[in-house]
């Protein structure tokens, strides 16, 4: 890590430098500046980690520094250095985002609490848009959630705000349980009911991390029979389920949730079916009709899950049972196929064929046609034309 010292004064920098504990806390680099300008040039070329800085310098002030750095999005922290133990300043540097201020003369044990707390500020936030970047941020943050619920339903400390912020404000809730039976791969499902309620703005759906067969559902009080509905229609395994009465405060959760789990011990709950075999088969037949009929429009297992409430994994594995390939080799199969008349029956080019099929690149539907059918969609037009000739 790398920080910076502006100060107009050779001394006081002299001072910082050896006054912080900079090996203990990550720092390896120490720049230098003595005014704000040099101070730019040094930030854009080393990008510091940890900004110290005087306000009142000739030229740009340390005020102004700050104001610059937010117009380049600058994610890390600014210490101000002053003189000045008055209220106005300090109302100053709160409001140009400044992480924290130092007063003249400087504490050793002040500076460096100070930056301390700067460093590890800096890395708690660089973790933070690391997840987000590599698109983990939601399932770190889902699986803390999970962790807060299941605390609270062992009748462990929790803080009910972690679990508020995935819940509509609601005077109160319902409370549901629902068993996997022994299932050891029930995520996908509690994923998407809990997307389900998220979308419809009614709940959430919690995994409880020390039993993958259970799943904690809150949702608004006087809400759950449509979700019920949705639950018995999109999902193609059994469970079972148990409500209570209605929750009227979530630090409740851990007295509801042991009556919950006691019933559905007792057997006292209620079970909703997968699809009969009739009924599975025909939706199936019903699907592949749709994607017949819609094969020319982007179609993925996303989409199907969507419209016909069965989940992906459902749909993935049955769609290959029901046509002997999967969805996409099904969906290629047909546009070849349309391709095919395409080229023979009409004058229609190549490029607009491939348009036509969903494909914006012509050279890629090309090779695809080649790999498929043996030979390109301009020789397969040629040999047609040819062969259509000589039997005249």
């Amino acid at each position: 890590m790398k920080t910076l010292i502006v100060d107009d004064e050779f001394h006081v920098r002299d001072v910082i430098r050896h006054l912080g504990e900079w090996e203990k806390y990550g720092i390896t680099d120490i720049l230098e500046a003595w005014n704000g300008e040099d101070a730019k040039i040094i930030i854009e070329r080393e990008n510091p980690e940890i900004i110290f800085t005087d306000v009142k310098m000739p030229g740009m002030s340390g005020i102004e520094i700050i104001d610059w750095l937010d117009t380049i999005s600058y994610p890390g922290k600014v210490v101000l250095i002053t003189g000045y133990d008055d209220y106005s300043f300090m109302r100053k540097a709160i409001q140009c985002s400044s992480f924290d201020y130092l007063l003249k003369p400087i504490e050793p044990v002040a500076f460096n609490k100070t930056l301390e707390e700067a460093v590890q500020s800096w890395k708690n936030e660089e973790e933070n848009r690391y997840y987000k970047e590599t698109g983990v941020y939601e399932d770190v943050k889902r699986f803390r959630t999970n962790q807060v619920i299941t605390e609270a339903c062992a009748g462990g400390p929790f803080d009910k705000n972690e679990i508020s912020v995935y819940l509509p404000p609601a005077e109160e809730y319902d409370l549901t349980l629902i068993s996997f039976y022994n299932m050891q791969h029930s995520a996908p499902y509690i994923q998407l009911l809990a997307d389900e309620l998220a979308k419809r703005h009614l709940g959430f759906a919690f995994a409880l991390q020390n039993d993958h067969s259970l799943c904690l559902v809150i949702t608004v009080q006087g809400e759950w029979l449509p979700v019920e509905e949705w639950i018995n229609y999109q999902f193609d395994i059994p469970i079972r389920l148990v409500s209570g009465p209605p929750l009227k405060s979530l630090e409740d959760i851990p007295k509801s949730f042991q009556s919950l789990q006691k019933a559905v011990e007792n057997q006292n709950f209620r079970s909703l079916h997968r699809l009969n075999d009739l009924d599975d088969a025909r939706r199936m037949q019903d699907m592949v009709s749709y994607v017949e009929m819609y094969y020319l429009e982007e179609l993925s297992l996303e989409k199907l899950s969507n419209r016909f409430f069965l989940s992906r994994e459902h749909i993935s594995r049955k769609f290959k049972q029901e046509t002997g390939m999967p969805l996409s080799k099904y969906i290629m199969k047909l546009r070849i196929t349309q391709a095919k008349f395409w080229l023979c029956e009409t004058d229609e080019s190549i490029y607009s064929i491939s348009l036509l099929l969903g494909y914006q690149d012509e050279k890629y539907f090309s090779k695809l046609f080649k790999k498929i059918v043996g030979m390109t969609p301009f020789v397969y037009r040629n040999d047609v034309k040819n062969l259509k000739i000589s039997s005249q």
